[in-house]
């Protein structure tokens, strides 16, 4: 049977899509390139925990002359992936136990992977299929600035009564899904690396700086912005629906996704009319680097 646990329950297609789609933009293309370090020799890149394709699809456009294959657990992100992108390569496979040879890939690259797999699996793998000389690539998130428009946050009487009725029902269940059981600072990851056996291991950073109301941010990346925000308020409902059947009826989720809608449509409207609300999503990304 197909695997979707992770978005059904923790992040929806379109959430991931979209906020991945904005964090990897050709805006930031040449900062990620240099922390990179990939020469021309690069031909054939692995993403593992692909998701549902952003990065891979900046990857191809970025290296163009490499092959791109990602792999990830979830189904549904592997289906999304493969219809958004029919040139990339996407399988449905388990990143502690690549379905390729030994030295079958150049590099590779996660992205908020590393913190939800134990340590010796998630590099041992990844260096095993490197060839010698091969270079792993991995990316964590950490830490950001995230600040809603007021209007977006202004929950009502039925949110705020169904999410309560969540949060009681996750603490008394155990039902919510584990999530960031490995996360490592960053003192350990880099170290973590080099313990696996990669050598000449460095760390880099790069700011991701979403903030649709600064002048210099174009009218359709901001809205972008919003969108992304609004998408994934609503898969938070999609997957409470999922995770805890029964939980709300249909006309009581009906009106959550009313209600977010609505707040996102005013909050669209104010971007249009030029009234700032300096809502903000700033993440700062780790971009350890290691050669086999």
């Amino acid at each position: 049977m197909a695997d979707t646990t992770w978005s059904d329950c923790v992040q929806g297609v379109g959430t991931l899509y979209l906020s991945r789609l904005l964090r990897f933009s050709d805006e930031y293309r040449a900062q990620y390139q240099a922390a990179f370090g990939l020469g021309a020799e690069t031909k054939k890149i692995l993403e593992v925990g692909c998701g549902p394709g952003a990065l891979a699809q900046s990857l191809a456009r970025w290296y163009s002359d490499a092959q791109i294959t990602g792999v990830d657990l979830d189904a549904a992100f592997i289906r999304f992936a493969a219809q958004q992108a029919p040139h990339i390569r996407f399988l449905e496979a388990d990143a502690t136990a690549l379905p390729f040879e030994e030295g079958s890939f150049d590099a590779t690259i996660s992205n908020t992977v590393q913190e939800h797999l134990p340590p010796e699996k998630f590099f041992g793998e990844q260096r095993r299929v490197l060839q010698p000389g091969g270079v792993c690539l991995v990316l964590s998130s950490r830490r950001g600035v995230h600040l809603a428009a007021p209007c977006a946050t202004e929950q009502s009487p039925l949110e705020r009564e169904i999410w309560n009725r969540a949060d009681q029902f996750f603490q008394t269940s155990g039902q919510r899904p584990v999530v960031g059981q490995y996360w490592m600072n960053e003192r350990e990851l880099p170290a973590a690396m080099i313990q696996a056996g990669f050598r000449q291991v460095s760390a880099s950073y790069l700011a991701v700086n979403l903030t649709p109301d600064n002048p210099e941010t174009p009218l359709d990346r901001g809205l972008a912005m919003i969108k992304a925000n609004r998408q994934n308020d609503l898969d938070a409902v999609d997957s409470l629906s999922r995770a805890a059947p029964g939980l709300a009826s249909a006309q009581e989720l009906t009106g959550m996704r009313a209600q977010i809608n609505r707040r996102y449509d005013q909050r669209i409207q104010l971007y249009r009319s030029r009234r700032p609300q300096w809502d903000t999503d700033v993440s700062l990304i780790m971009i350890v680097r290691g050669v086999k």
